[in-house]
């Protein structure tokens, strides 16, 4: 069943997110996977590793927003007609409680879709022996833009 309401504009659009996502050197990176794409939501995976640390051994804030911003940008992108790319322009994130756990699950998606401007969410969850913490809150607006050569994909 579908996290949201959405119909995507281009029928297409799981394919052309893990494209684009595929492109993402931060994400491959960071060993981040993309295992759930619907219309307006999806989820990015992230183990941990000591590489993606801060000085307390939690996931570091720069790393919980990295996959905050992608997985709110990729539920945008979803959404999107063939021929846009998406462009964050702006967030505010609150980091709620630290990221200790084994895997961060950011989960991306859609509030409002718009033909330039898009708003998303993402809500970050440390998982830590089964049990899933509310780690961050994101607010994301995006924009939306059309005929890009390097966008297109």
């Amino acid at each position: 069943m579908s996290k949201t309401e959405f119909q995507p504009a281009d029928p297409e659009f799981a394919q052309r997110v893990r494209n684009s996502f595929a492109r993402q050197g931060i994400m491959d990176f960071m060993g981040a996977s993309l295992p759930v794409i619907e219309p307006g939501y999806c989820e990015i995976h992230l183990p941990f590793k000591p590489q993606l640390s801060q000085q307390h051994g939690f996931f570091h804030g720069g790393v919980i927003g990295s996959i905050a911003d992608s997985a709110a940008g990729y539920a945008g992108y979803s959404l999107m007609s063939r021929d846009a790319g998406v462009l964050t322009i702006e967030y505010k994130m609150n980091i709620v409680a630290p990221g200790d756990g084994e895997l961060l699950i950011a989960e991306g998606t859609v509030i409002k879709p718009g033909r330039t401007i898009t708003v998303t969410k993402a809500d970050v969850f440390a998982i830590k022996q089964g049990k899933r913490k509310l780690c961050a809150t994101m607010l994301q607006t995006l924009a939306v833009r059309t005929g890009i050569p390097e966008f297109l994909g």
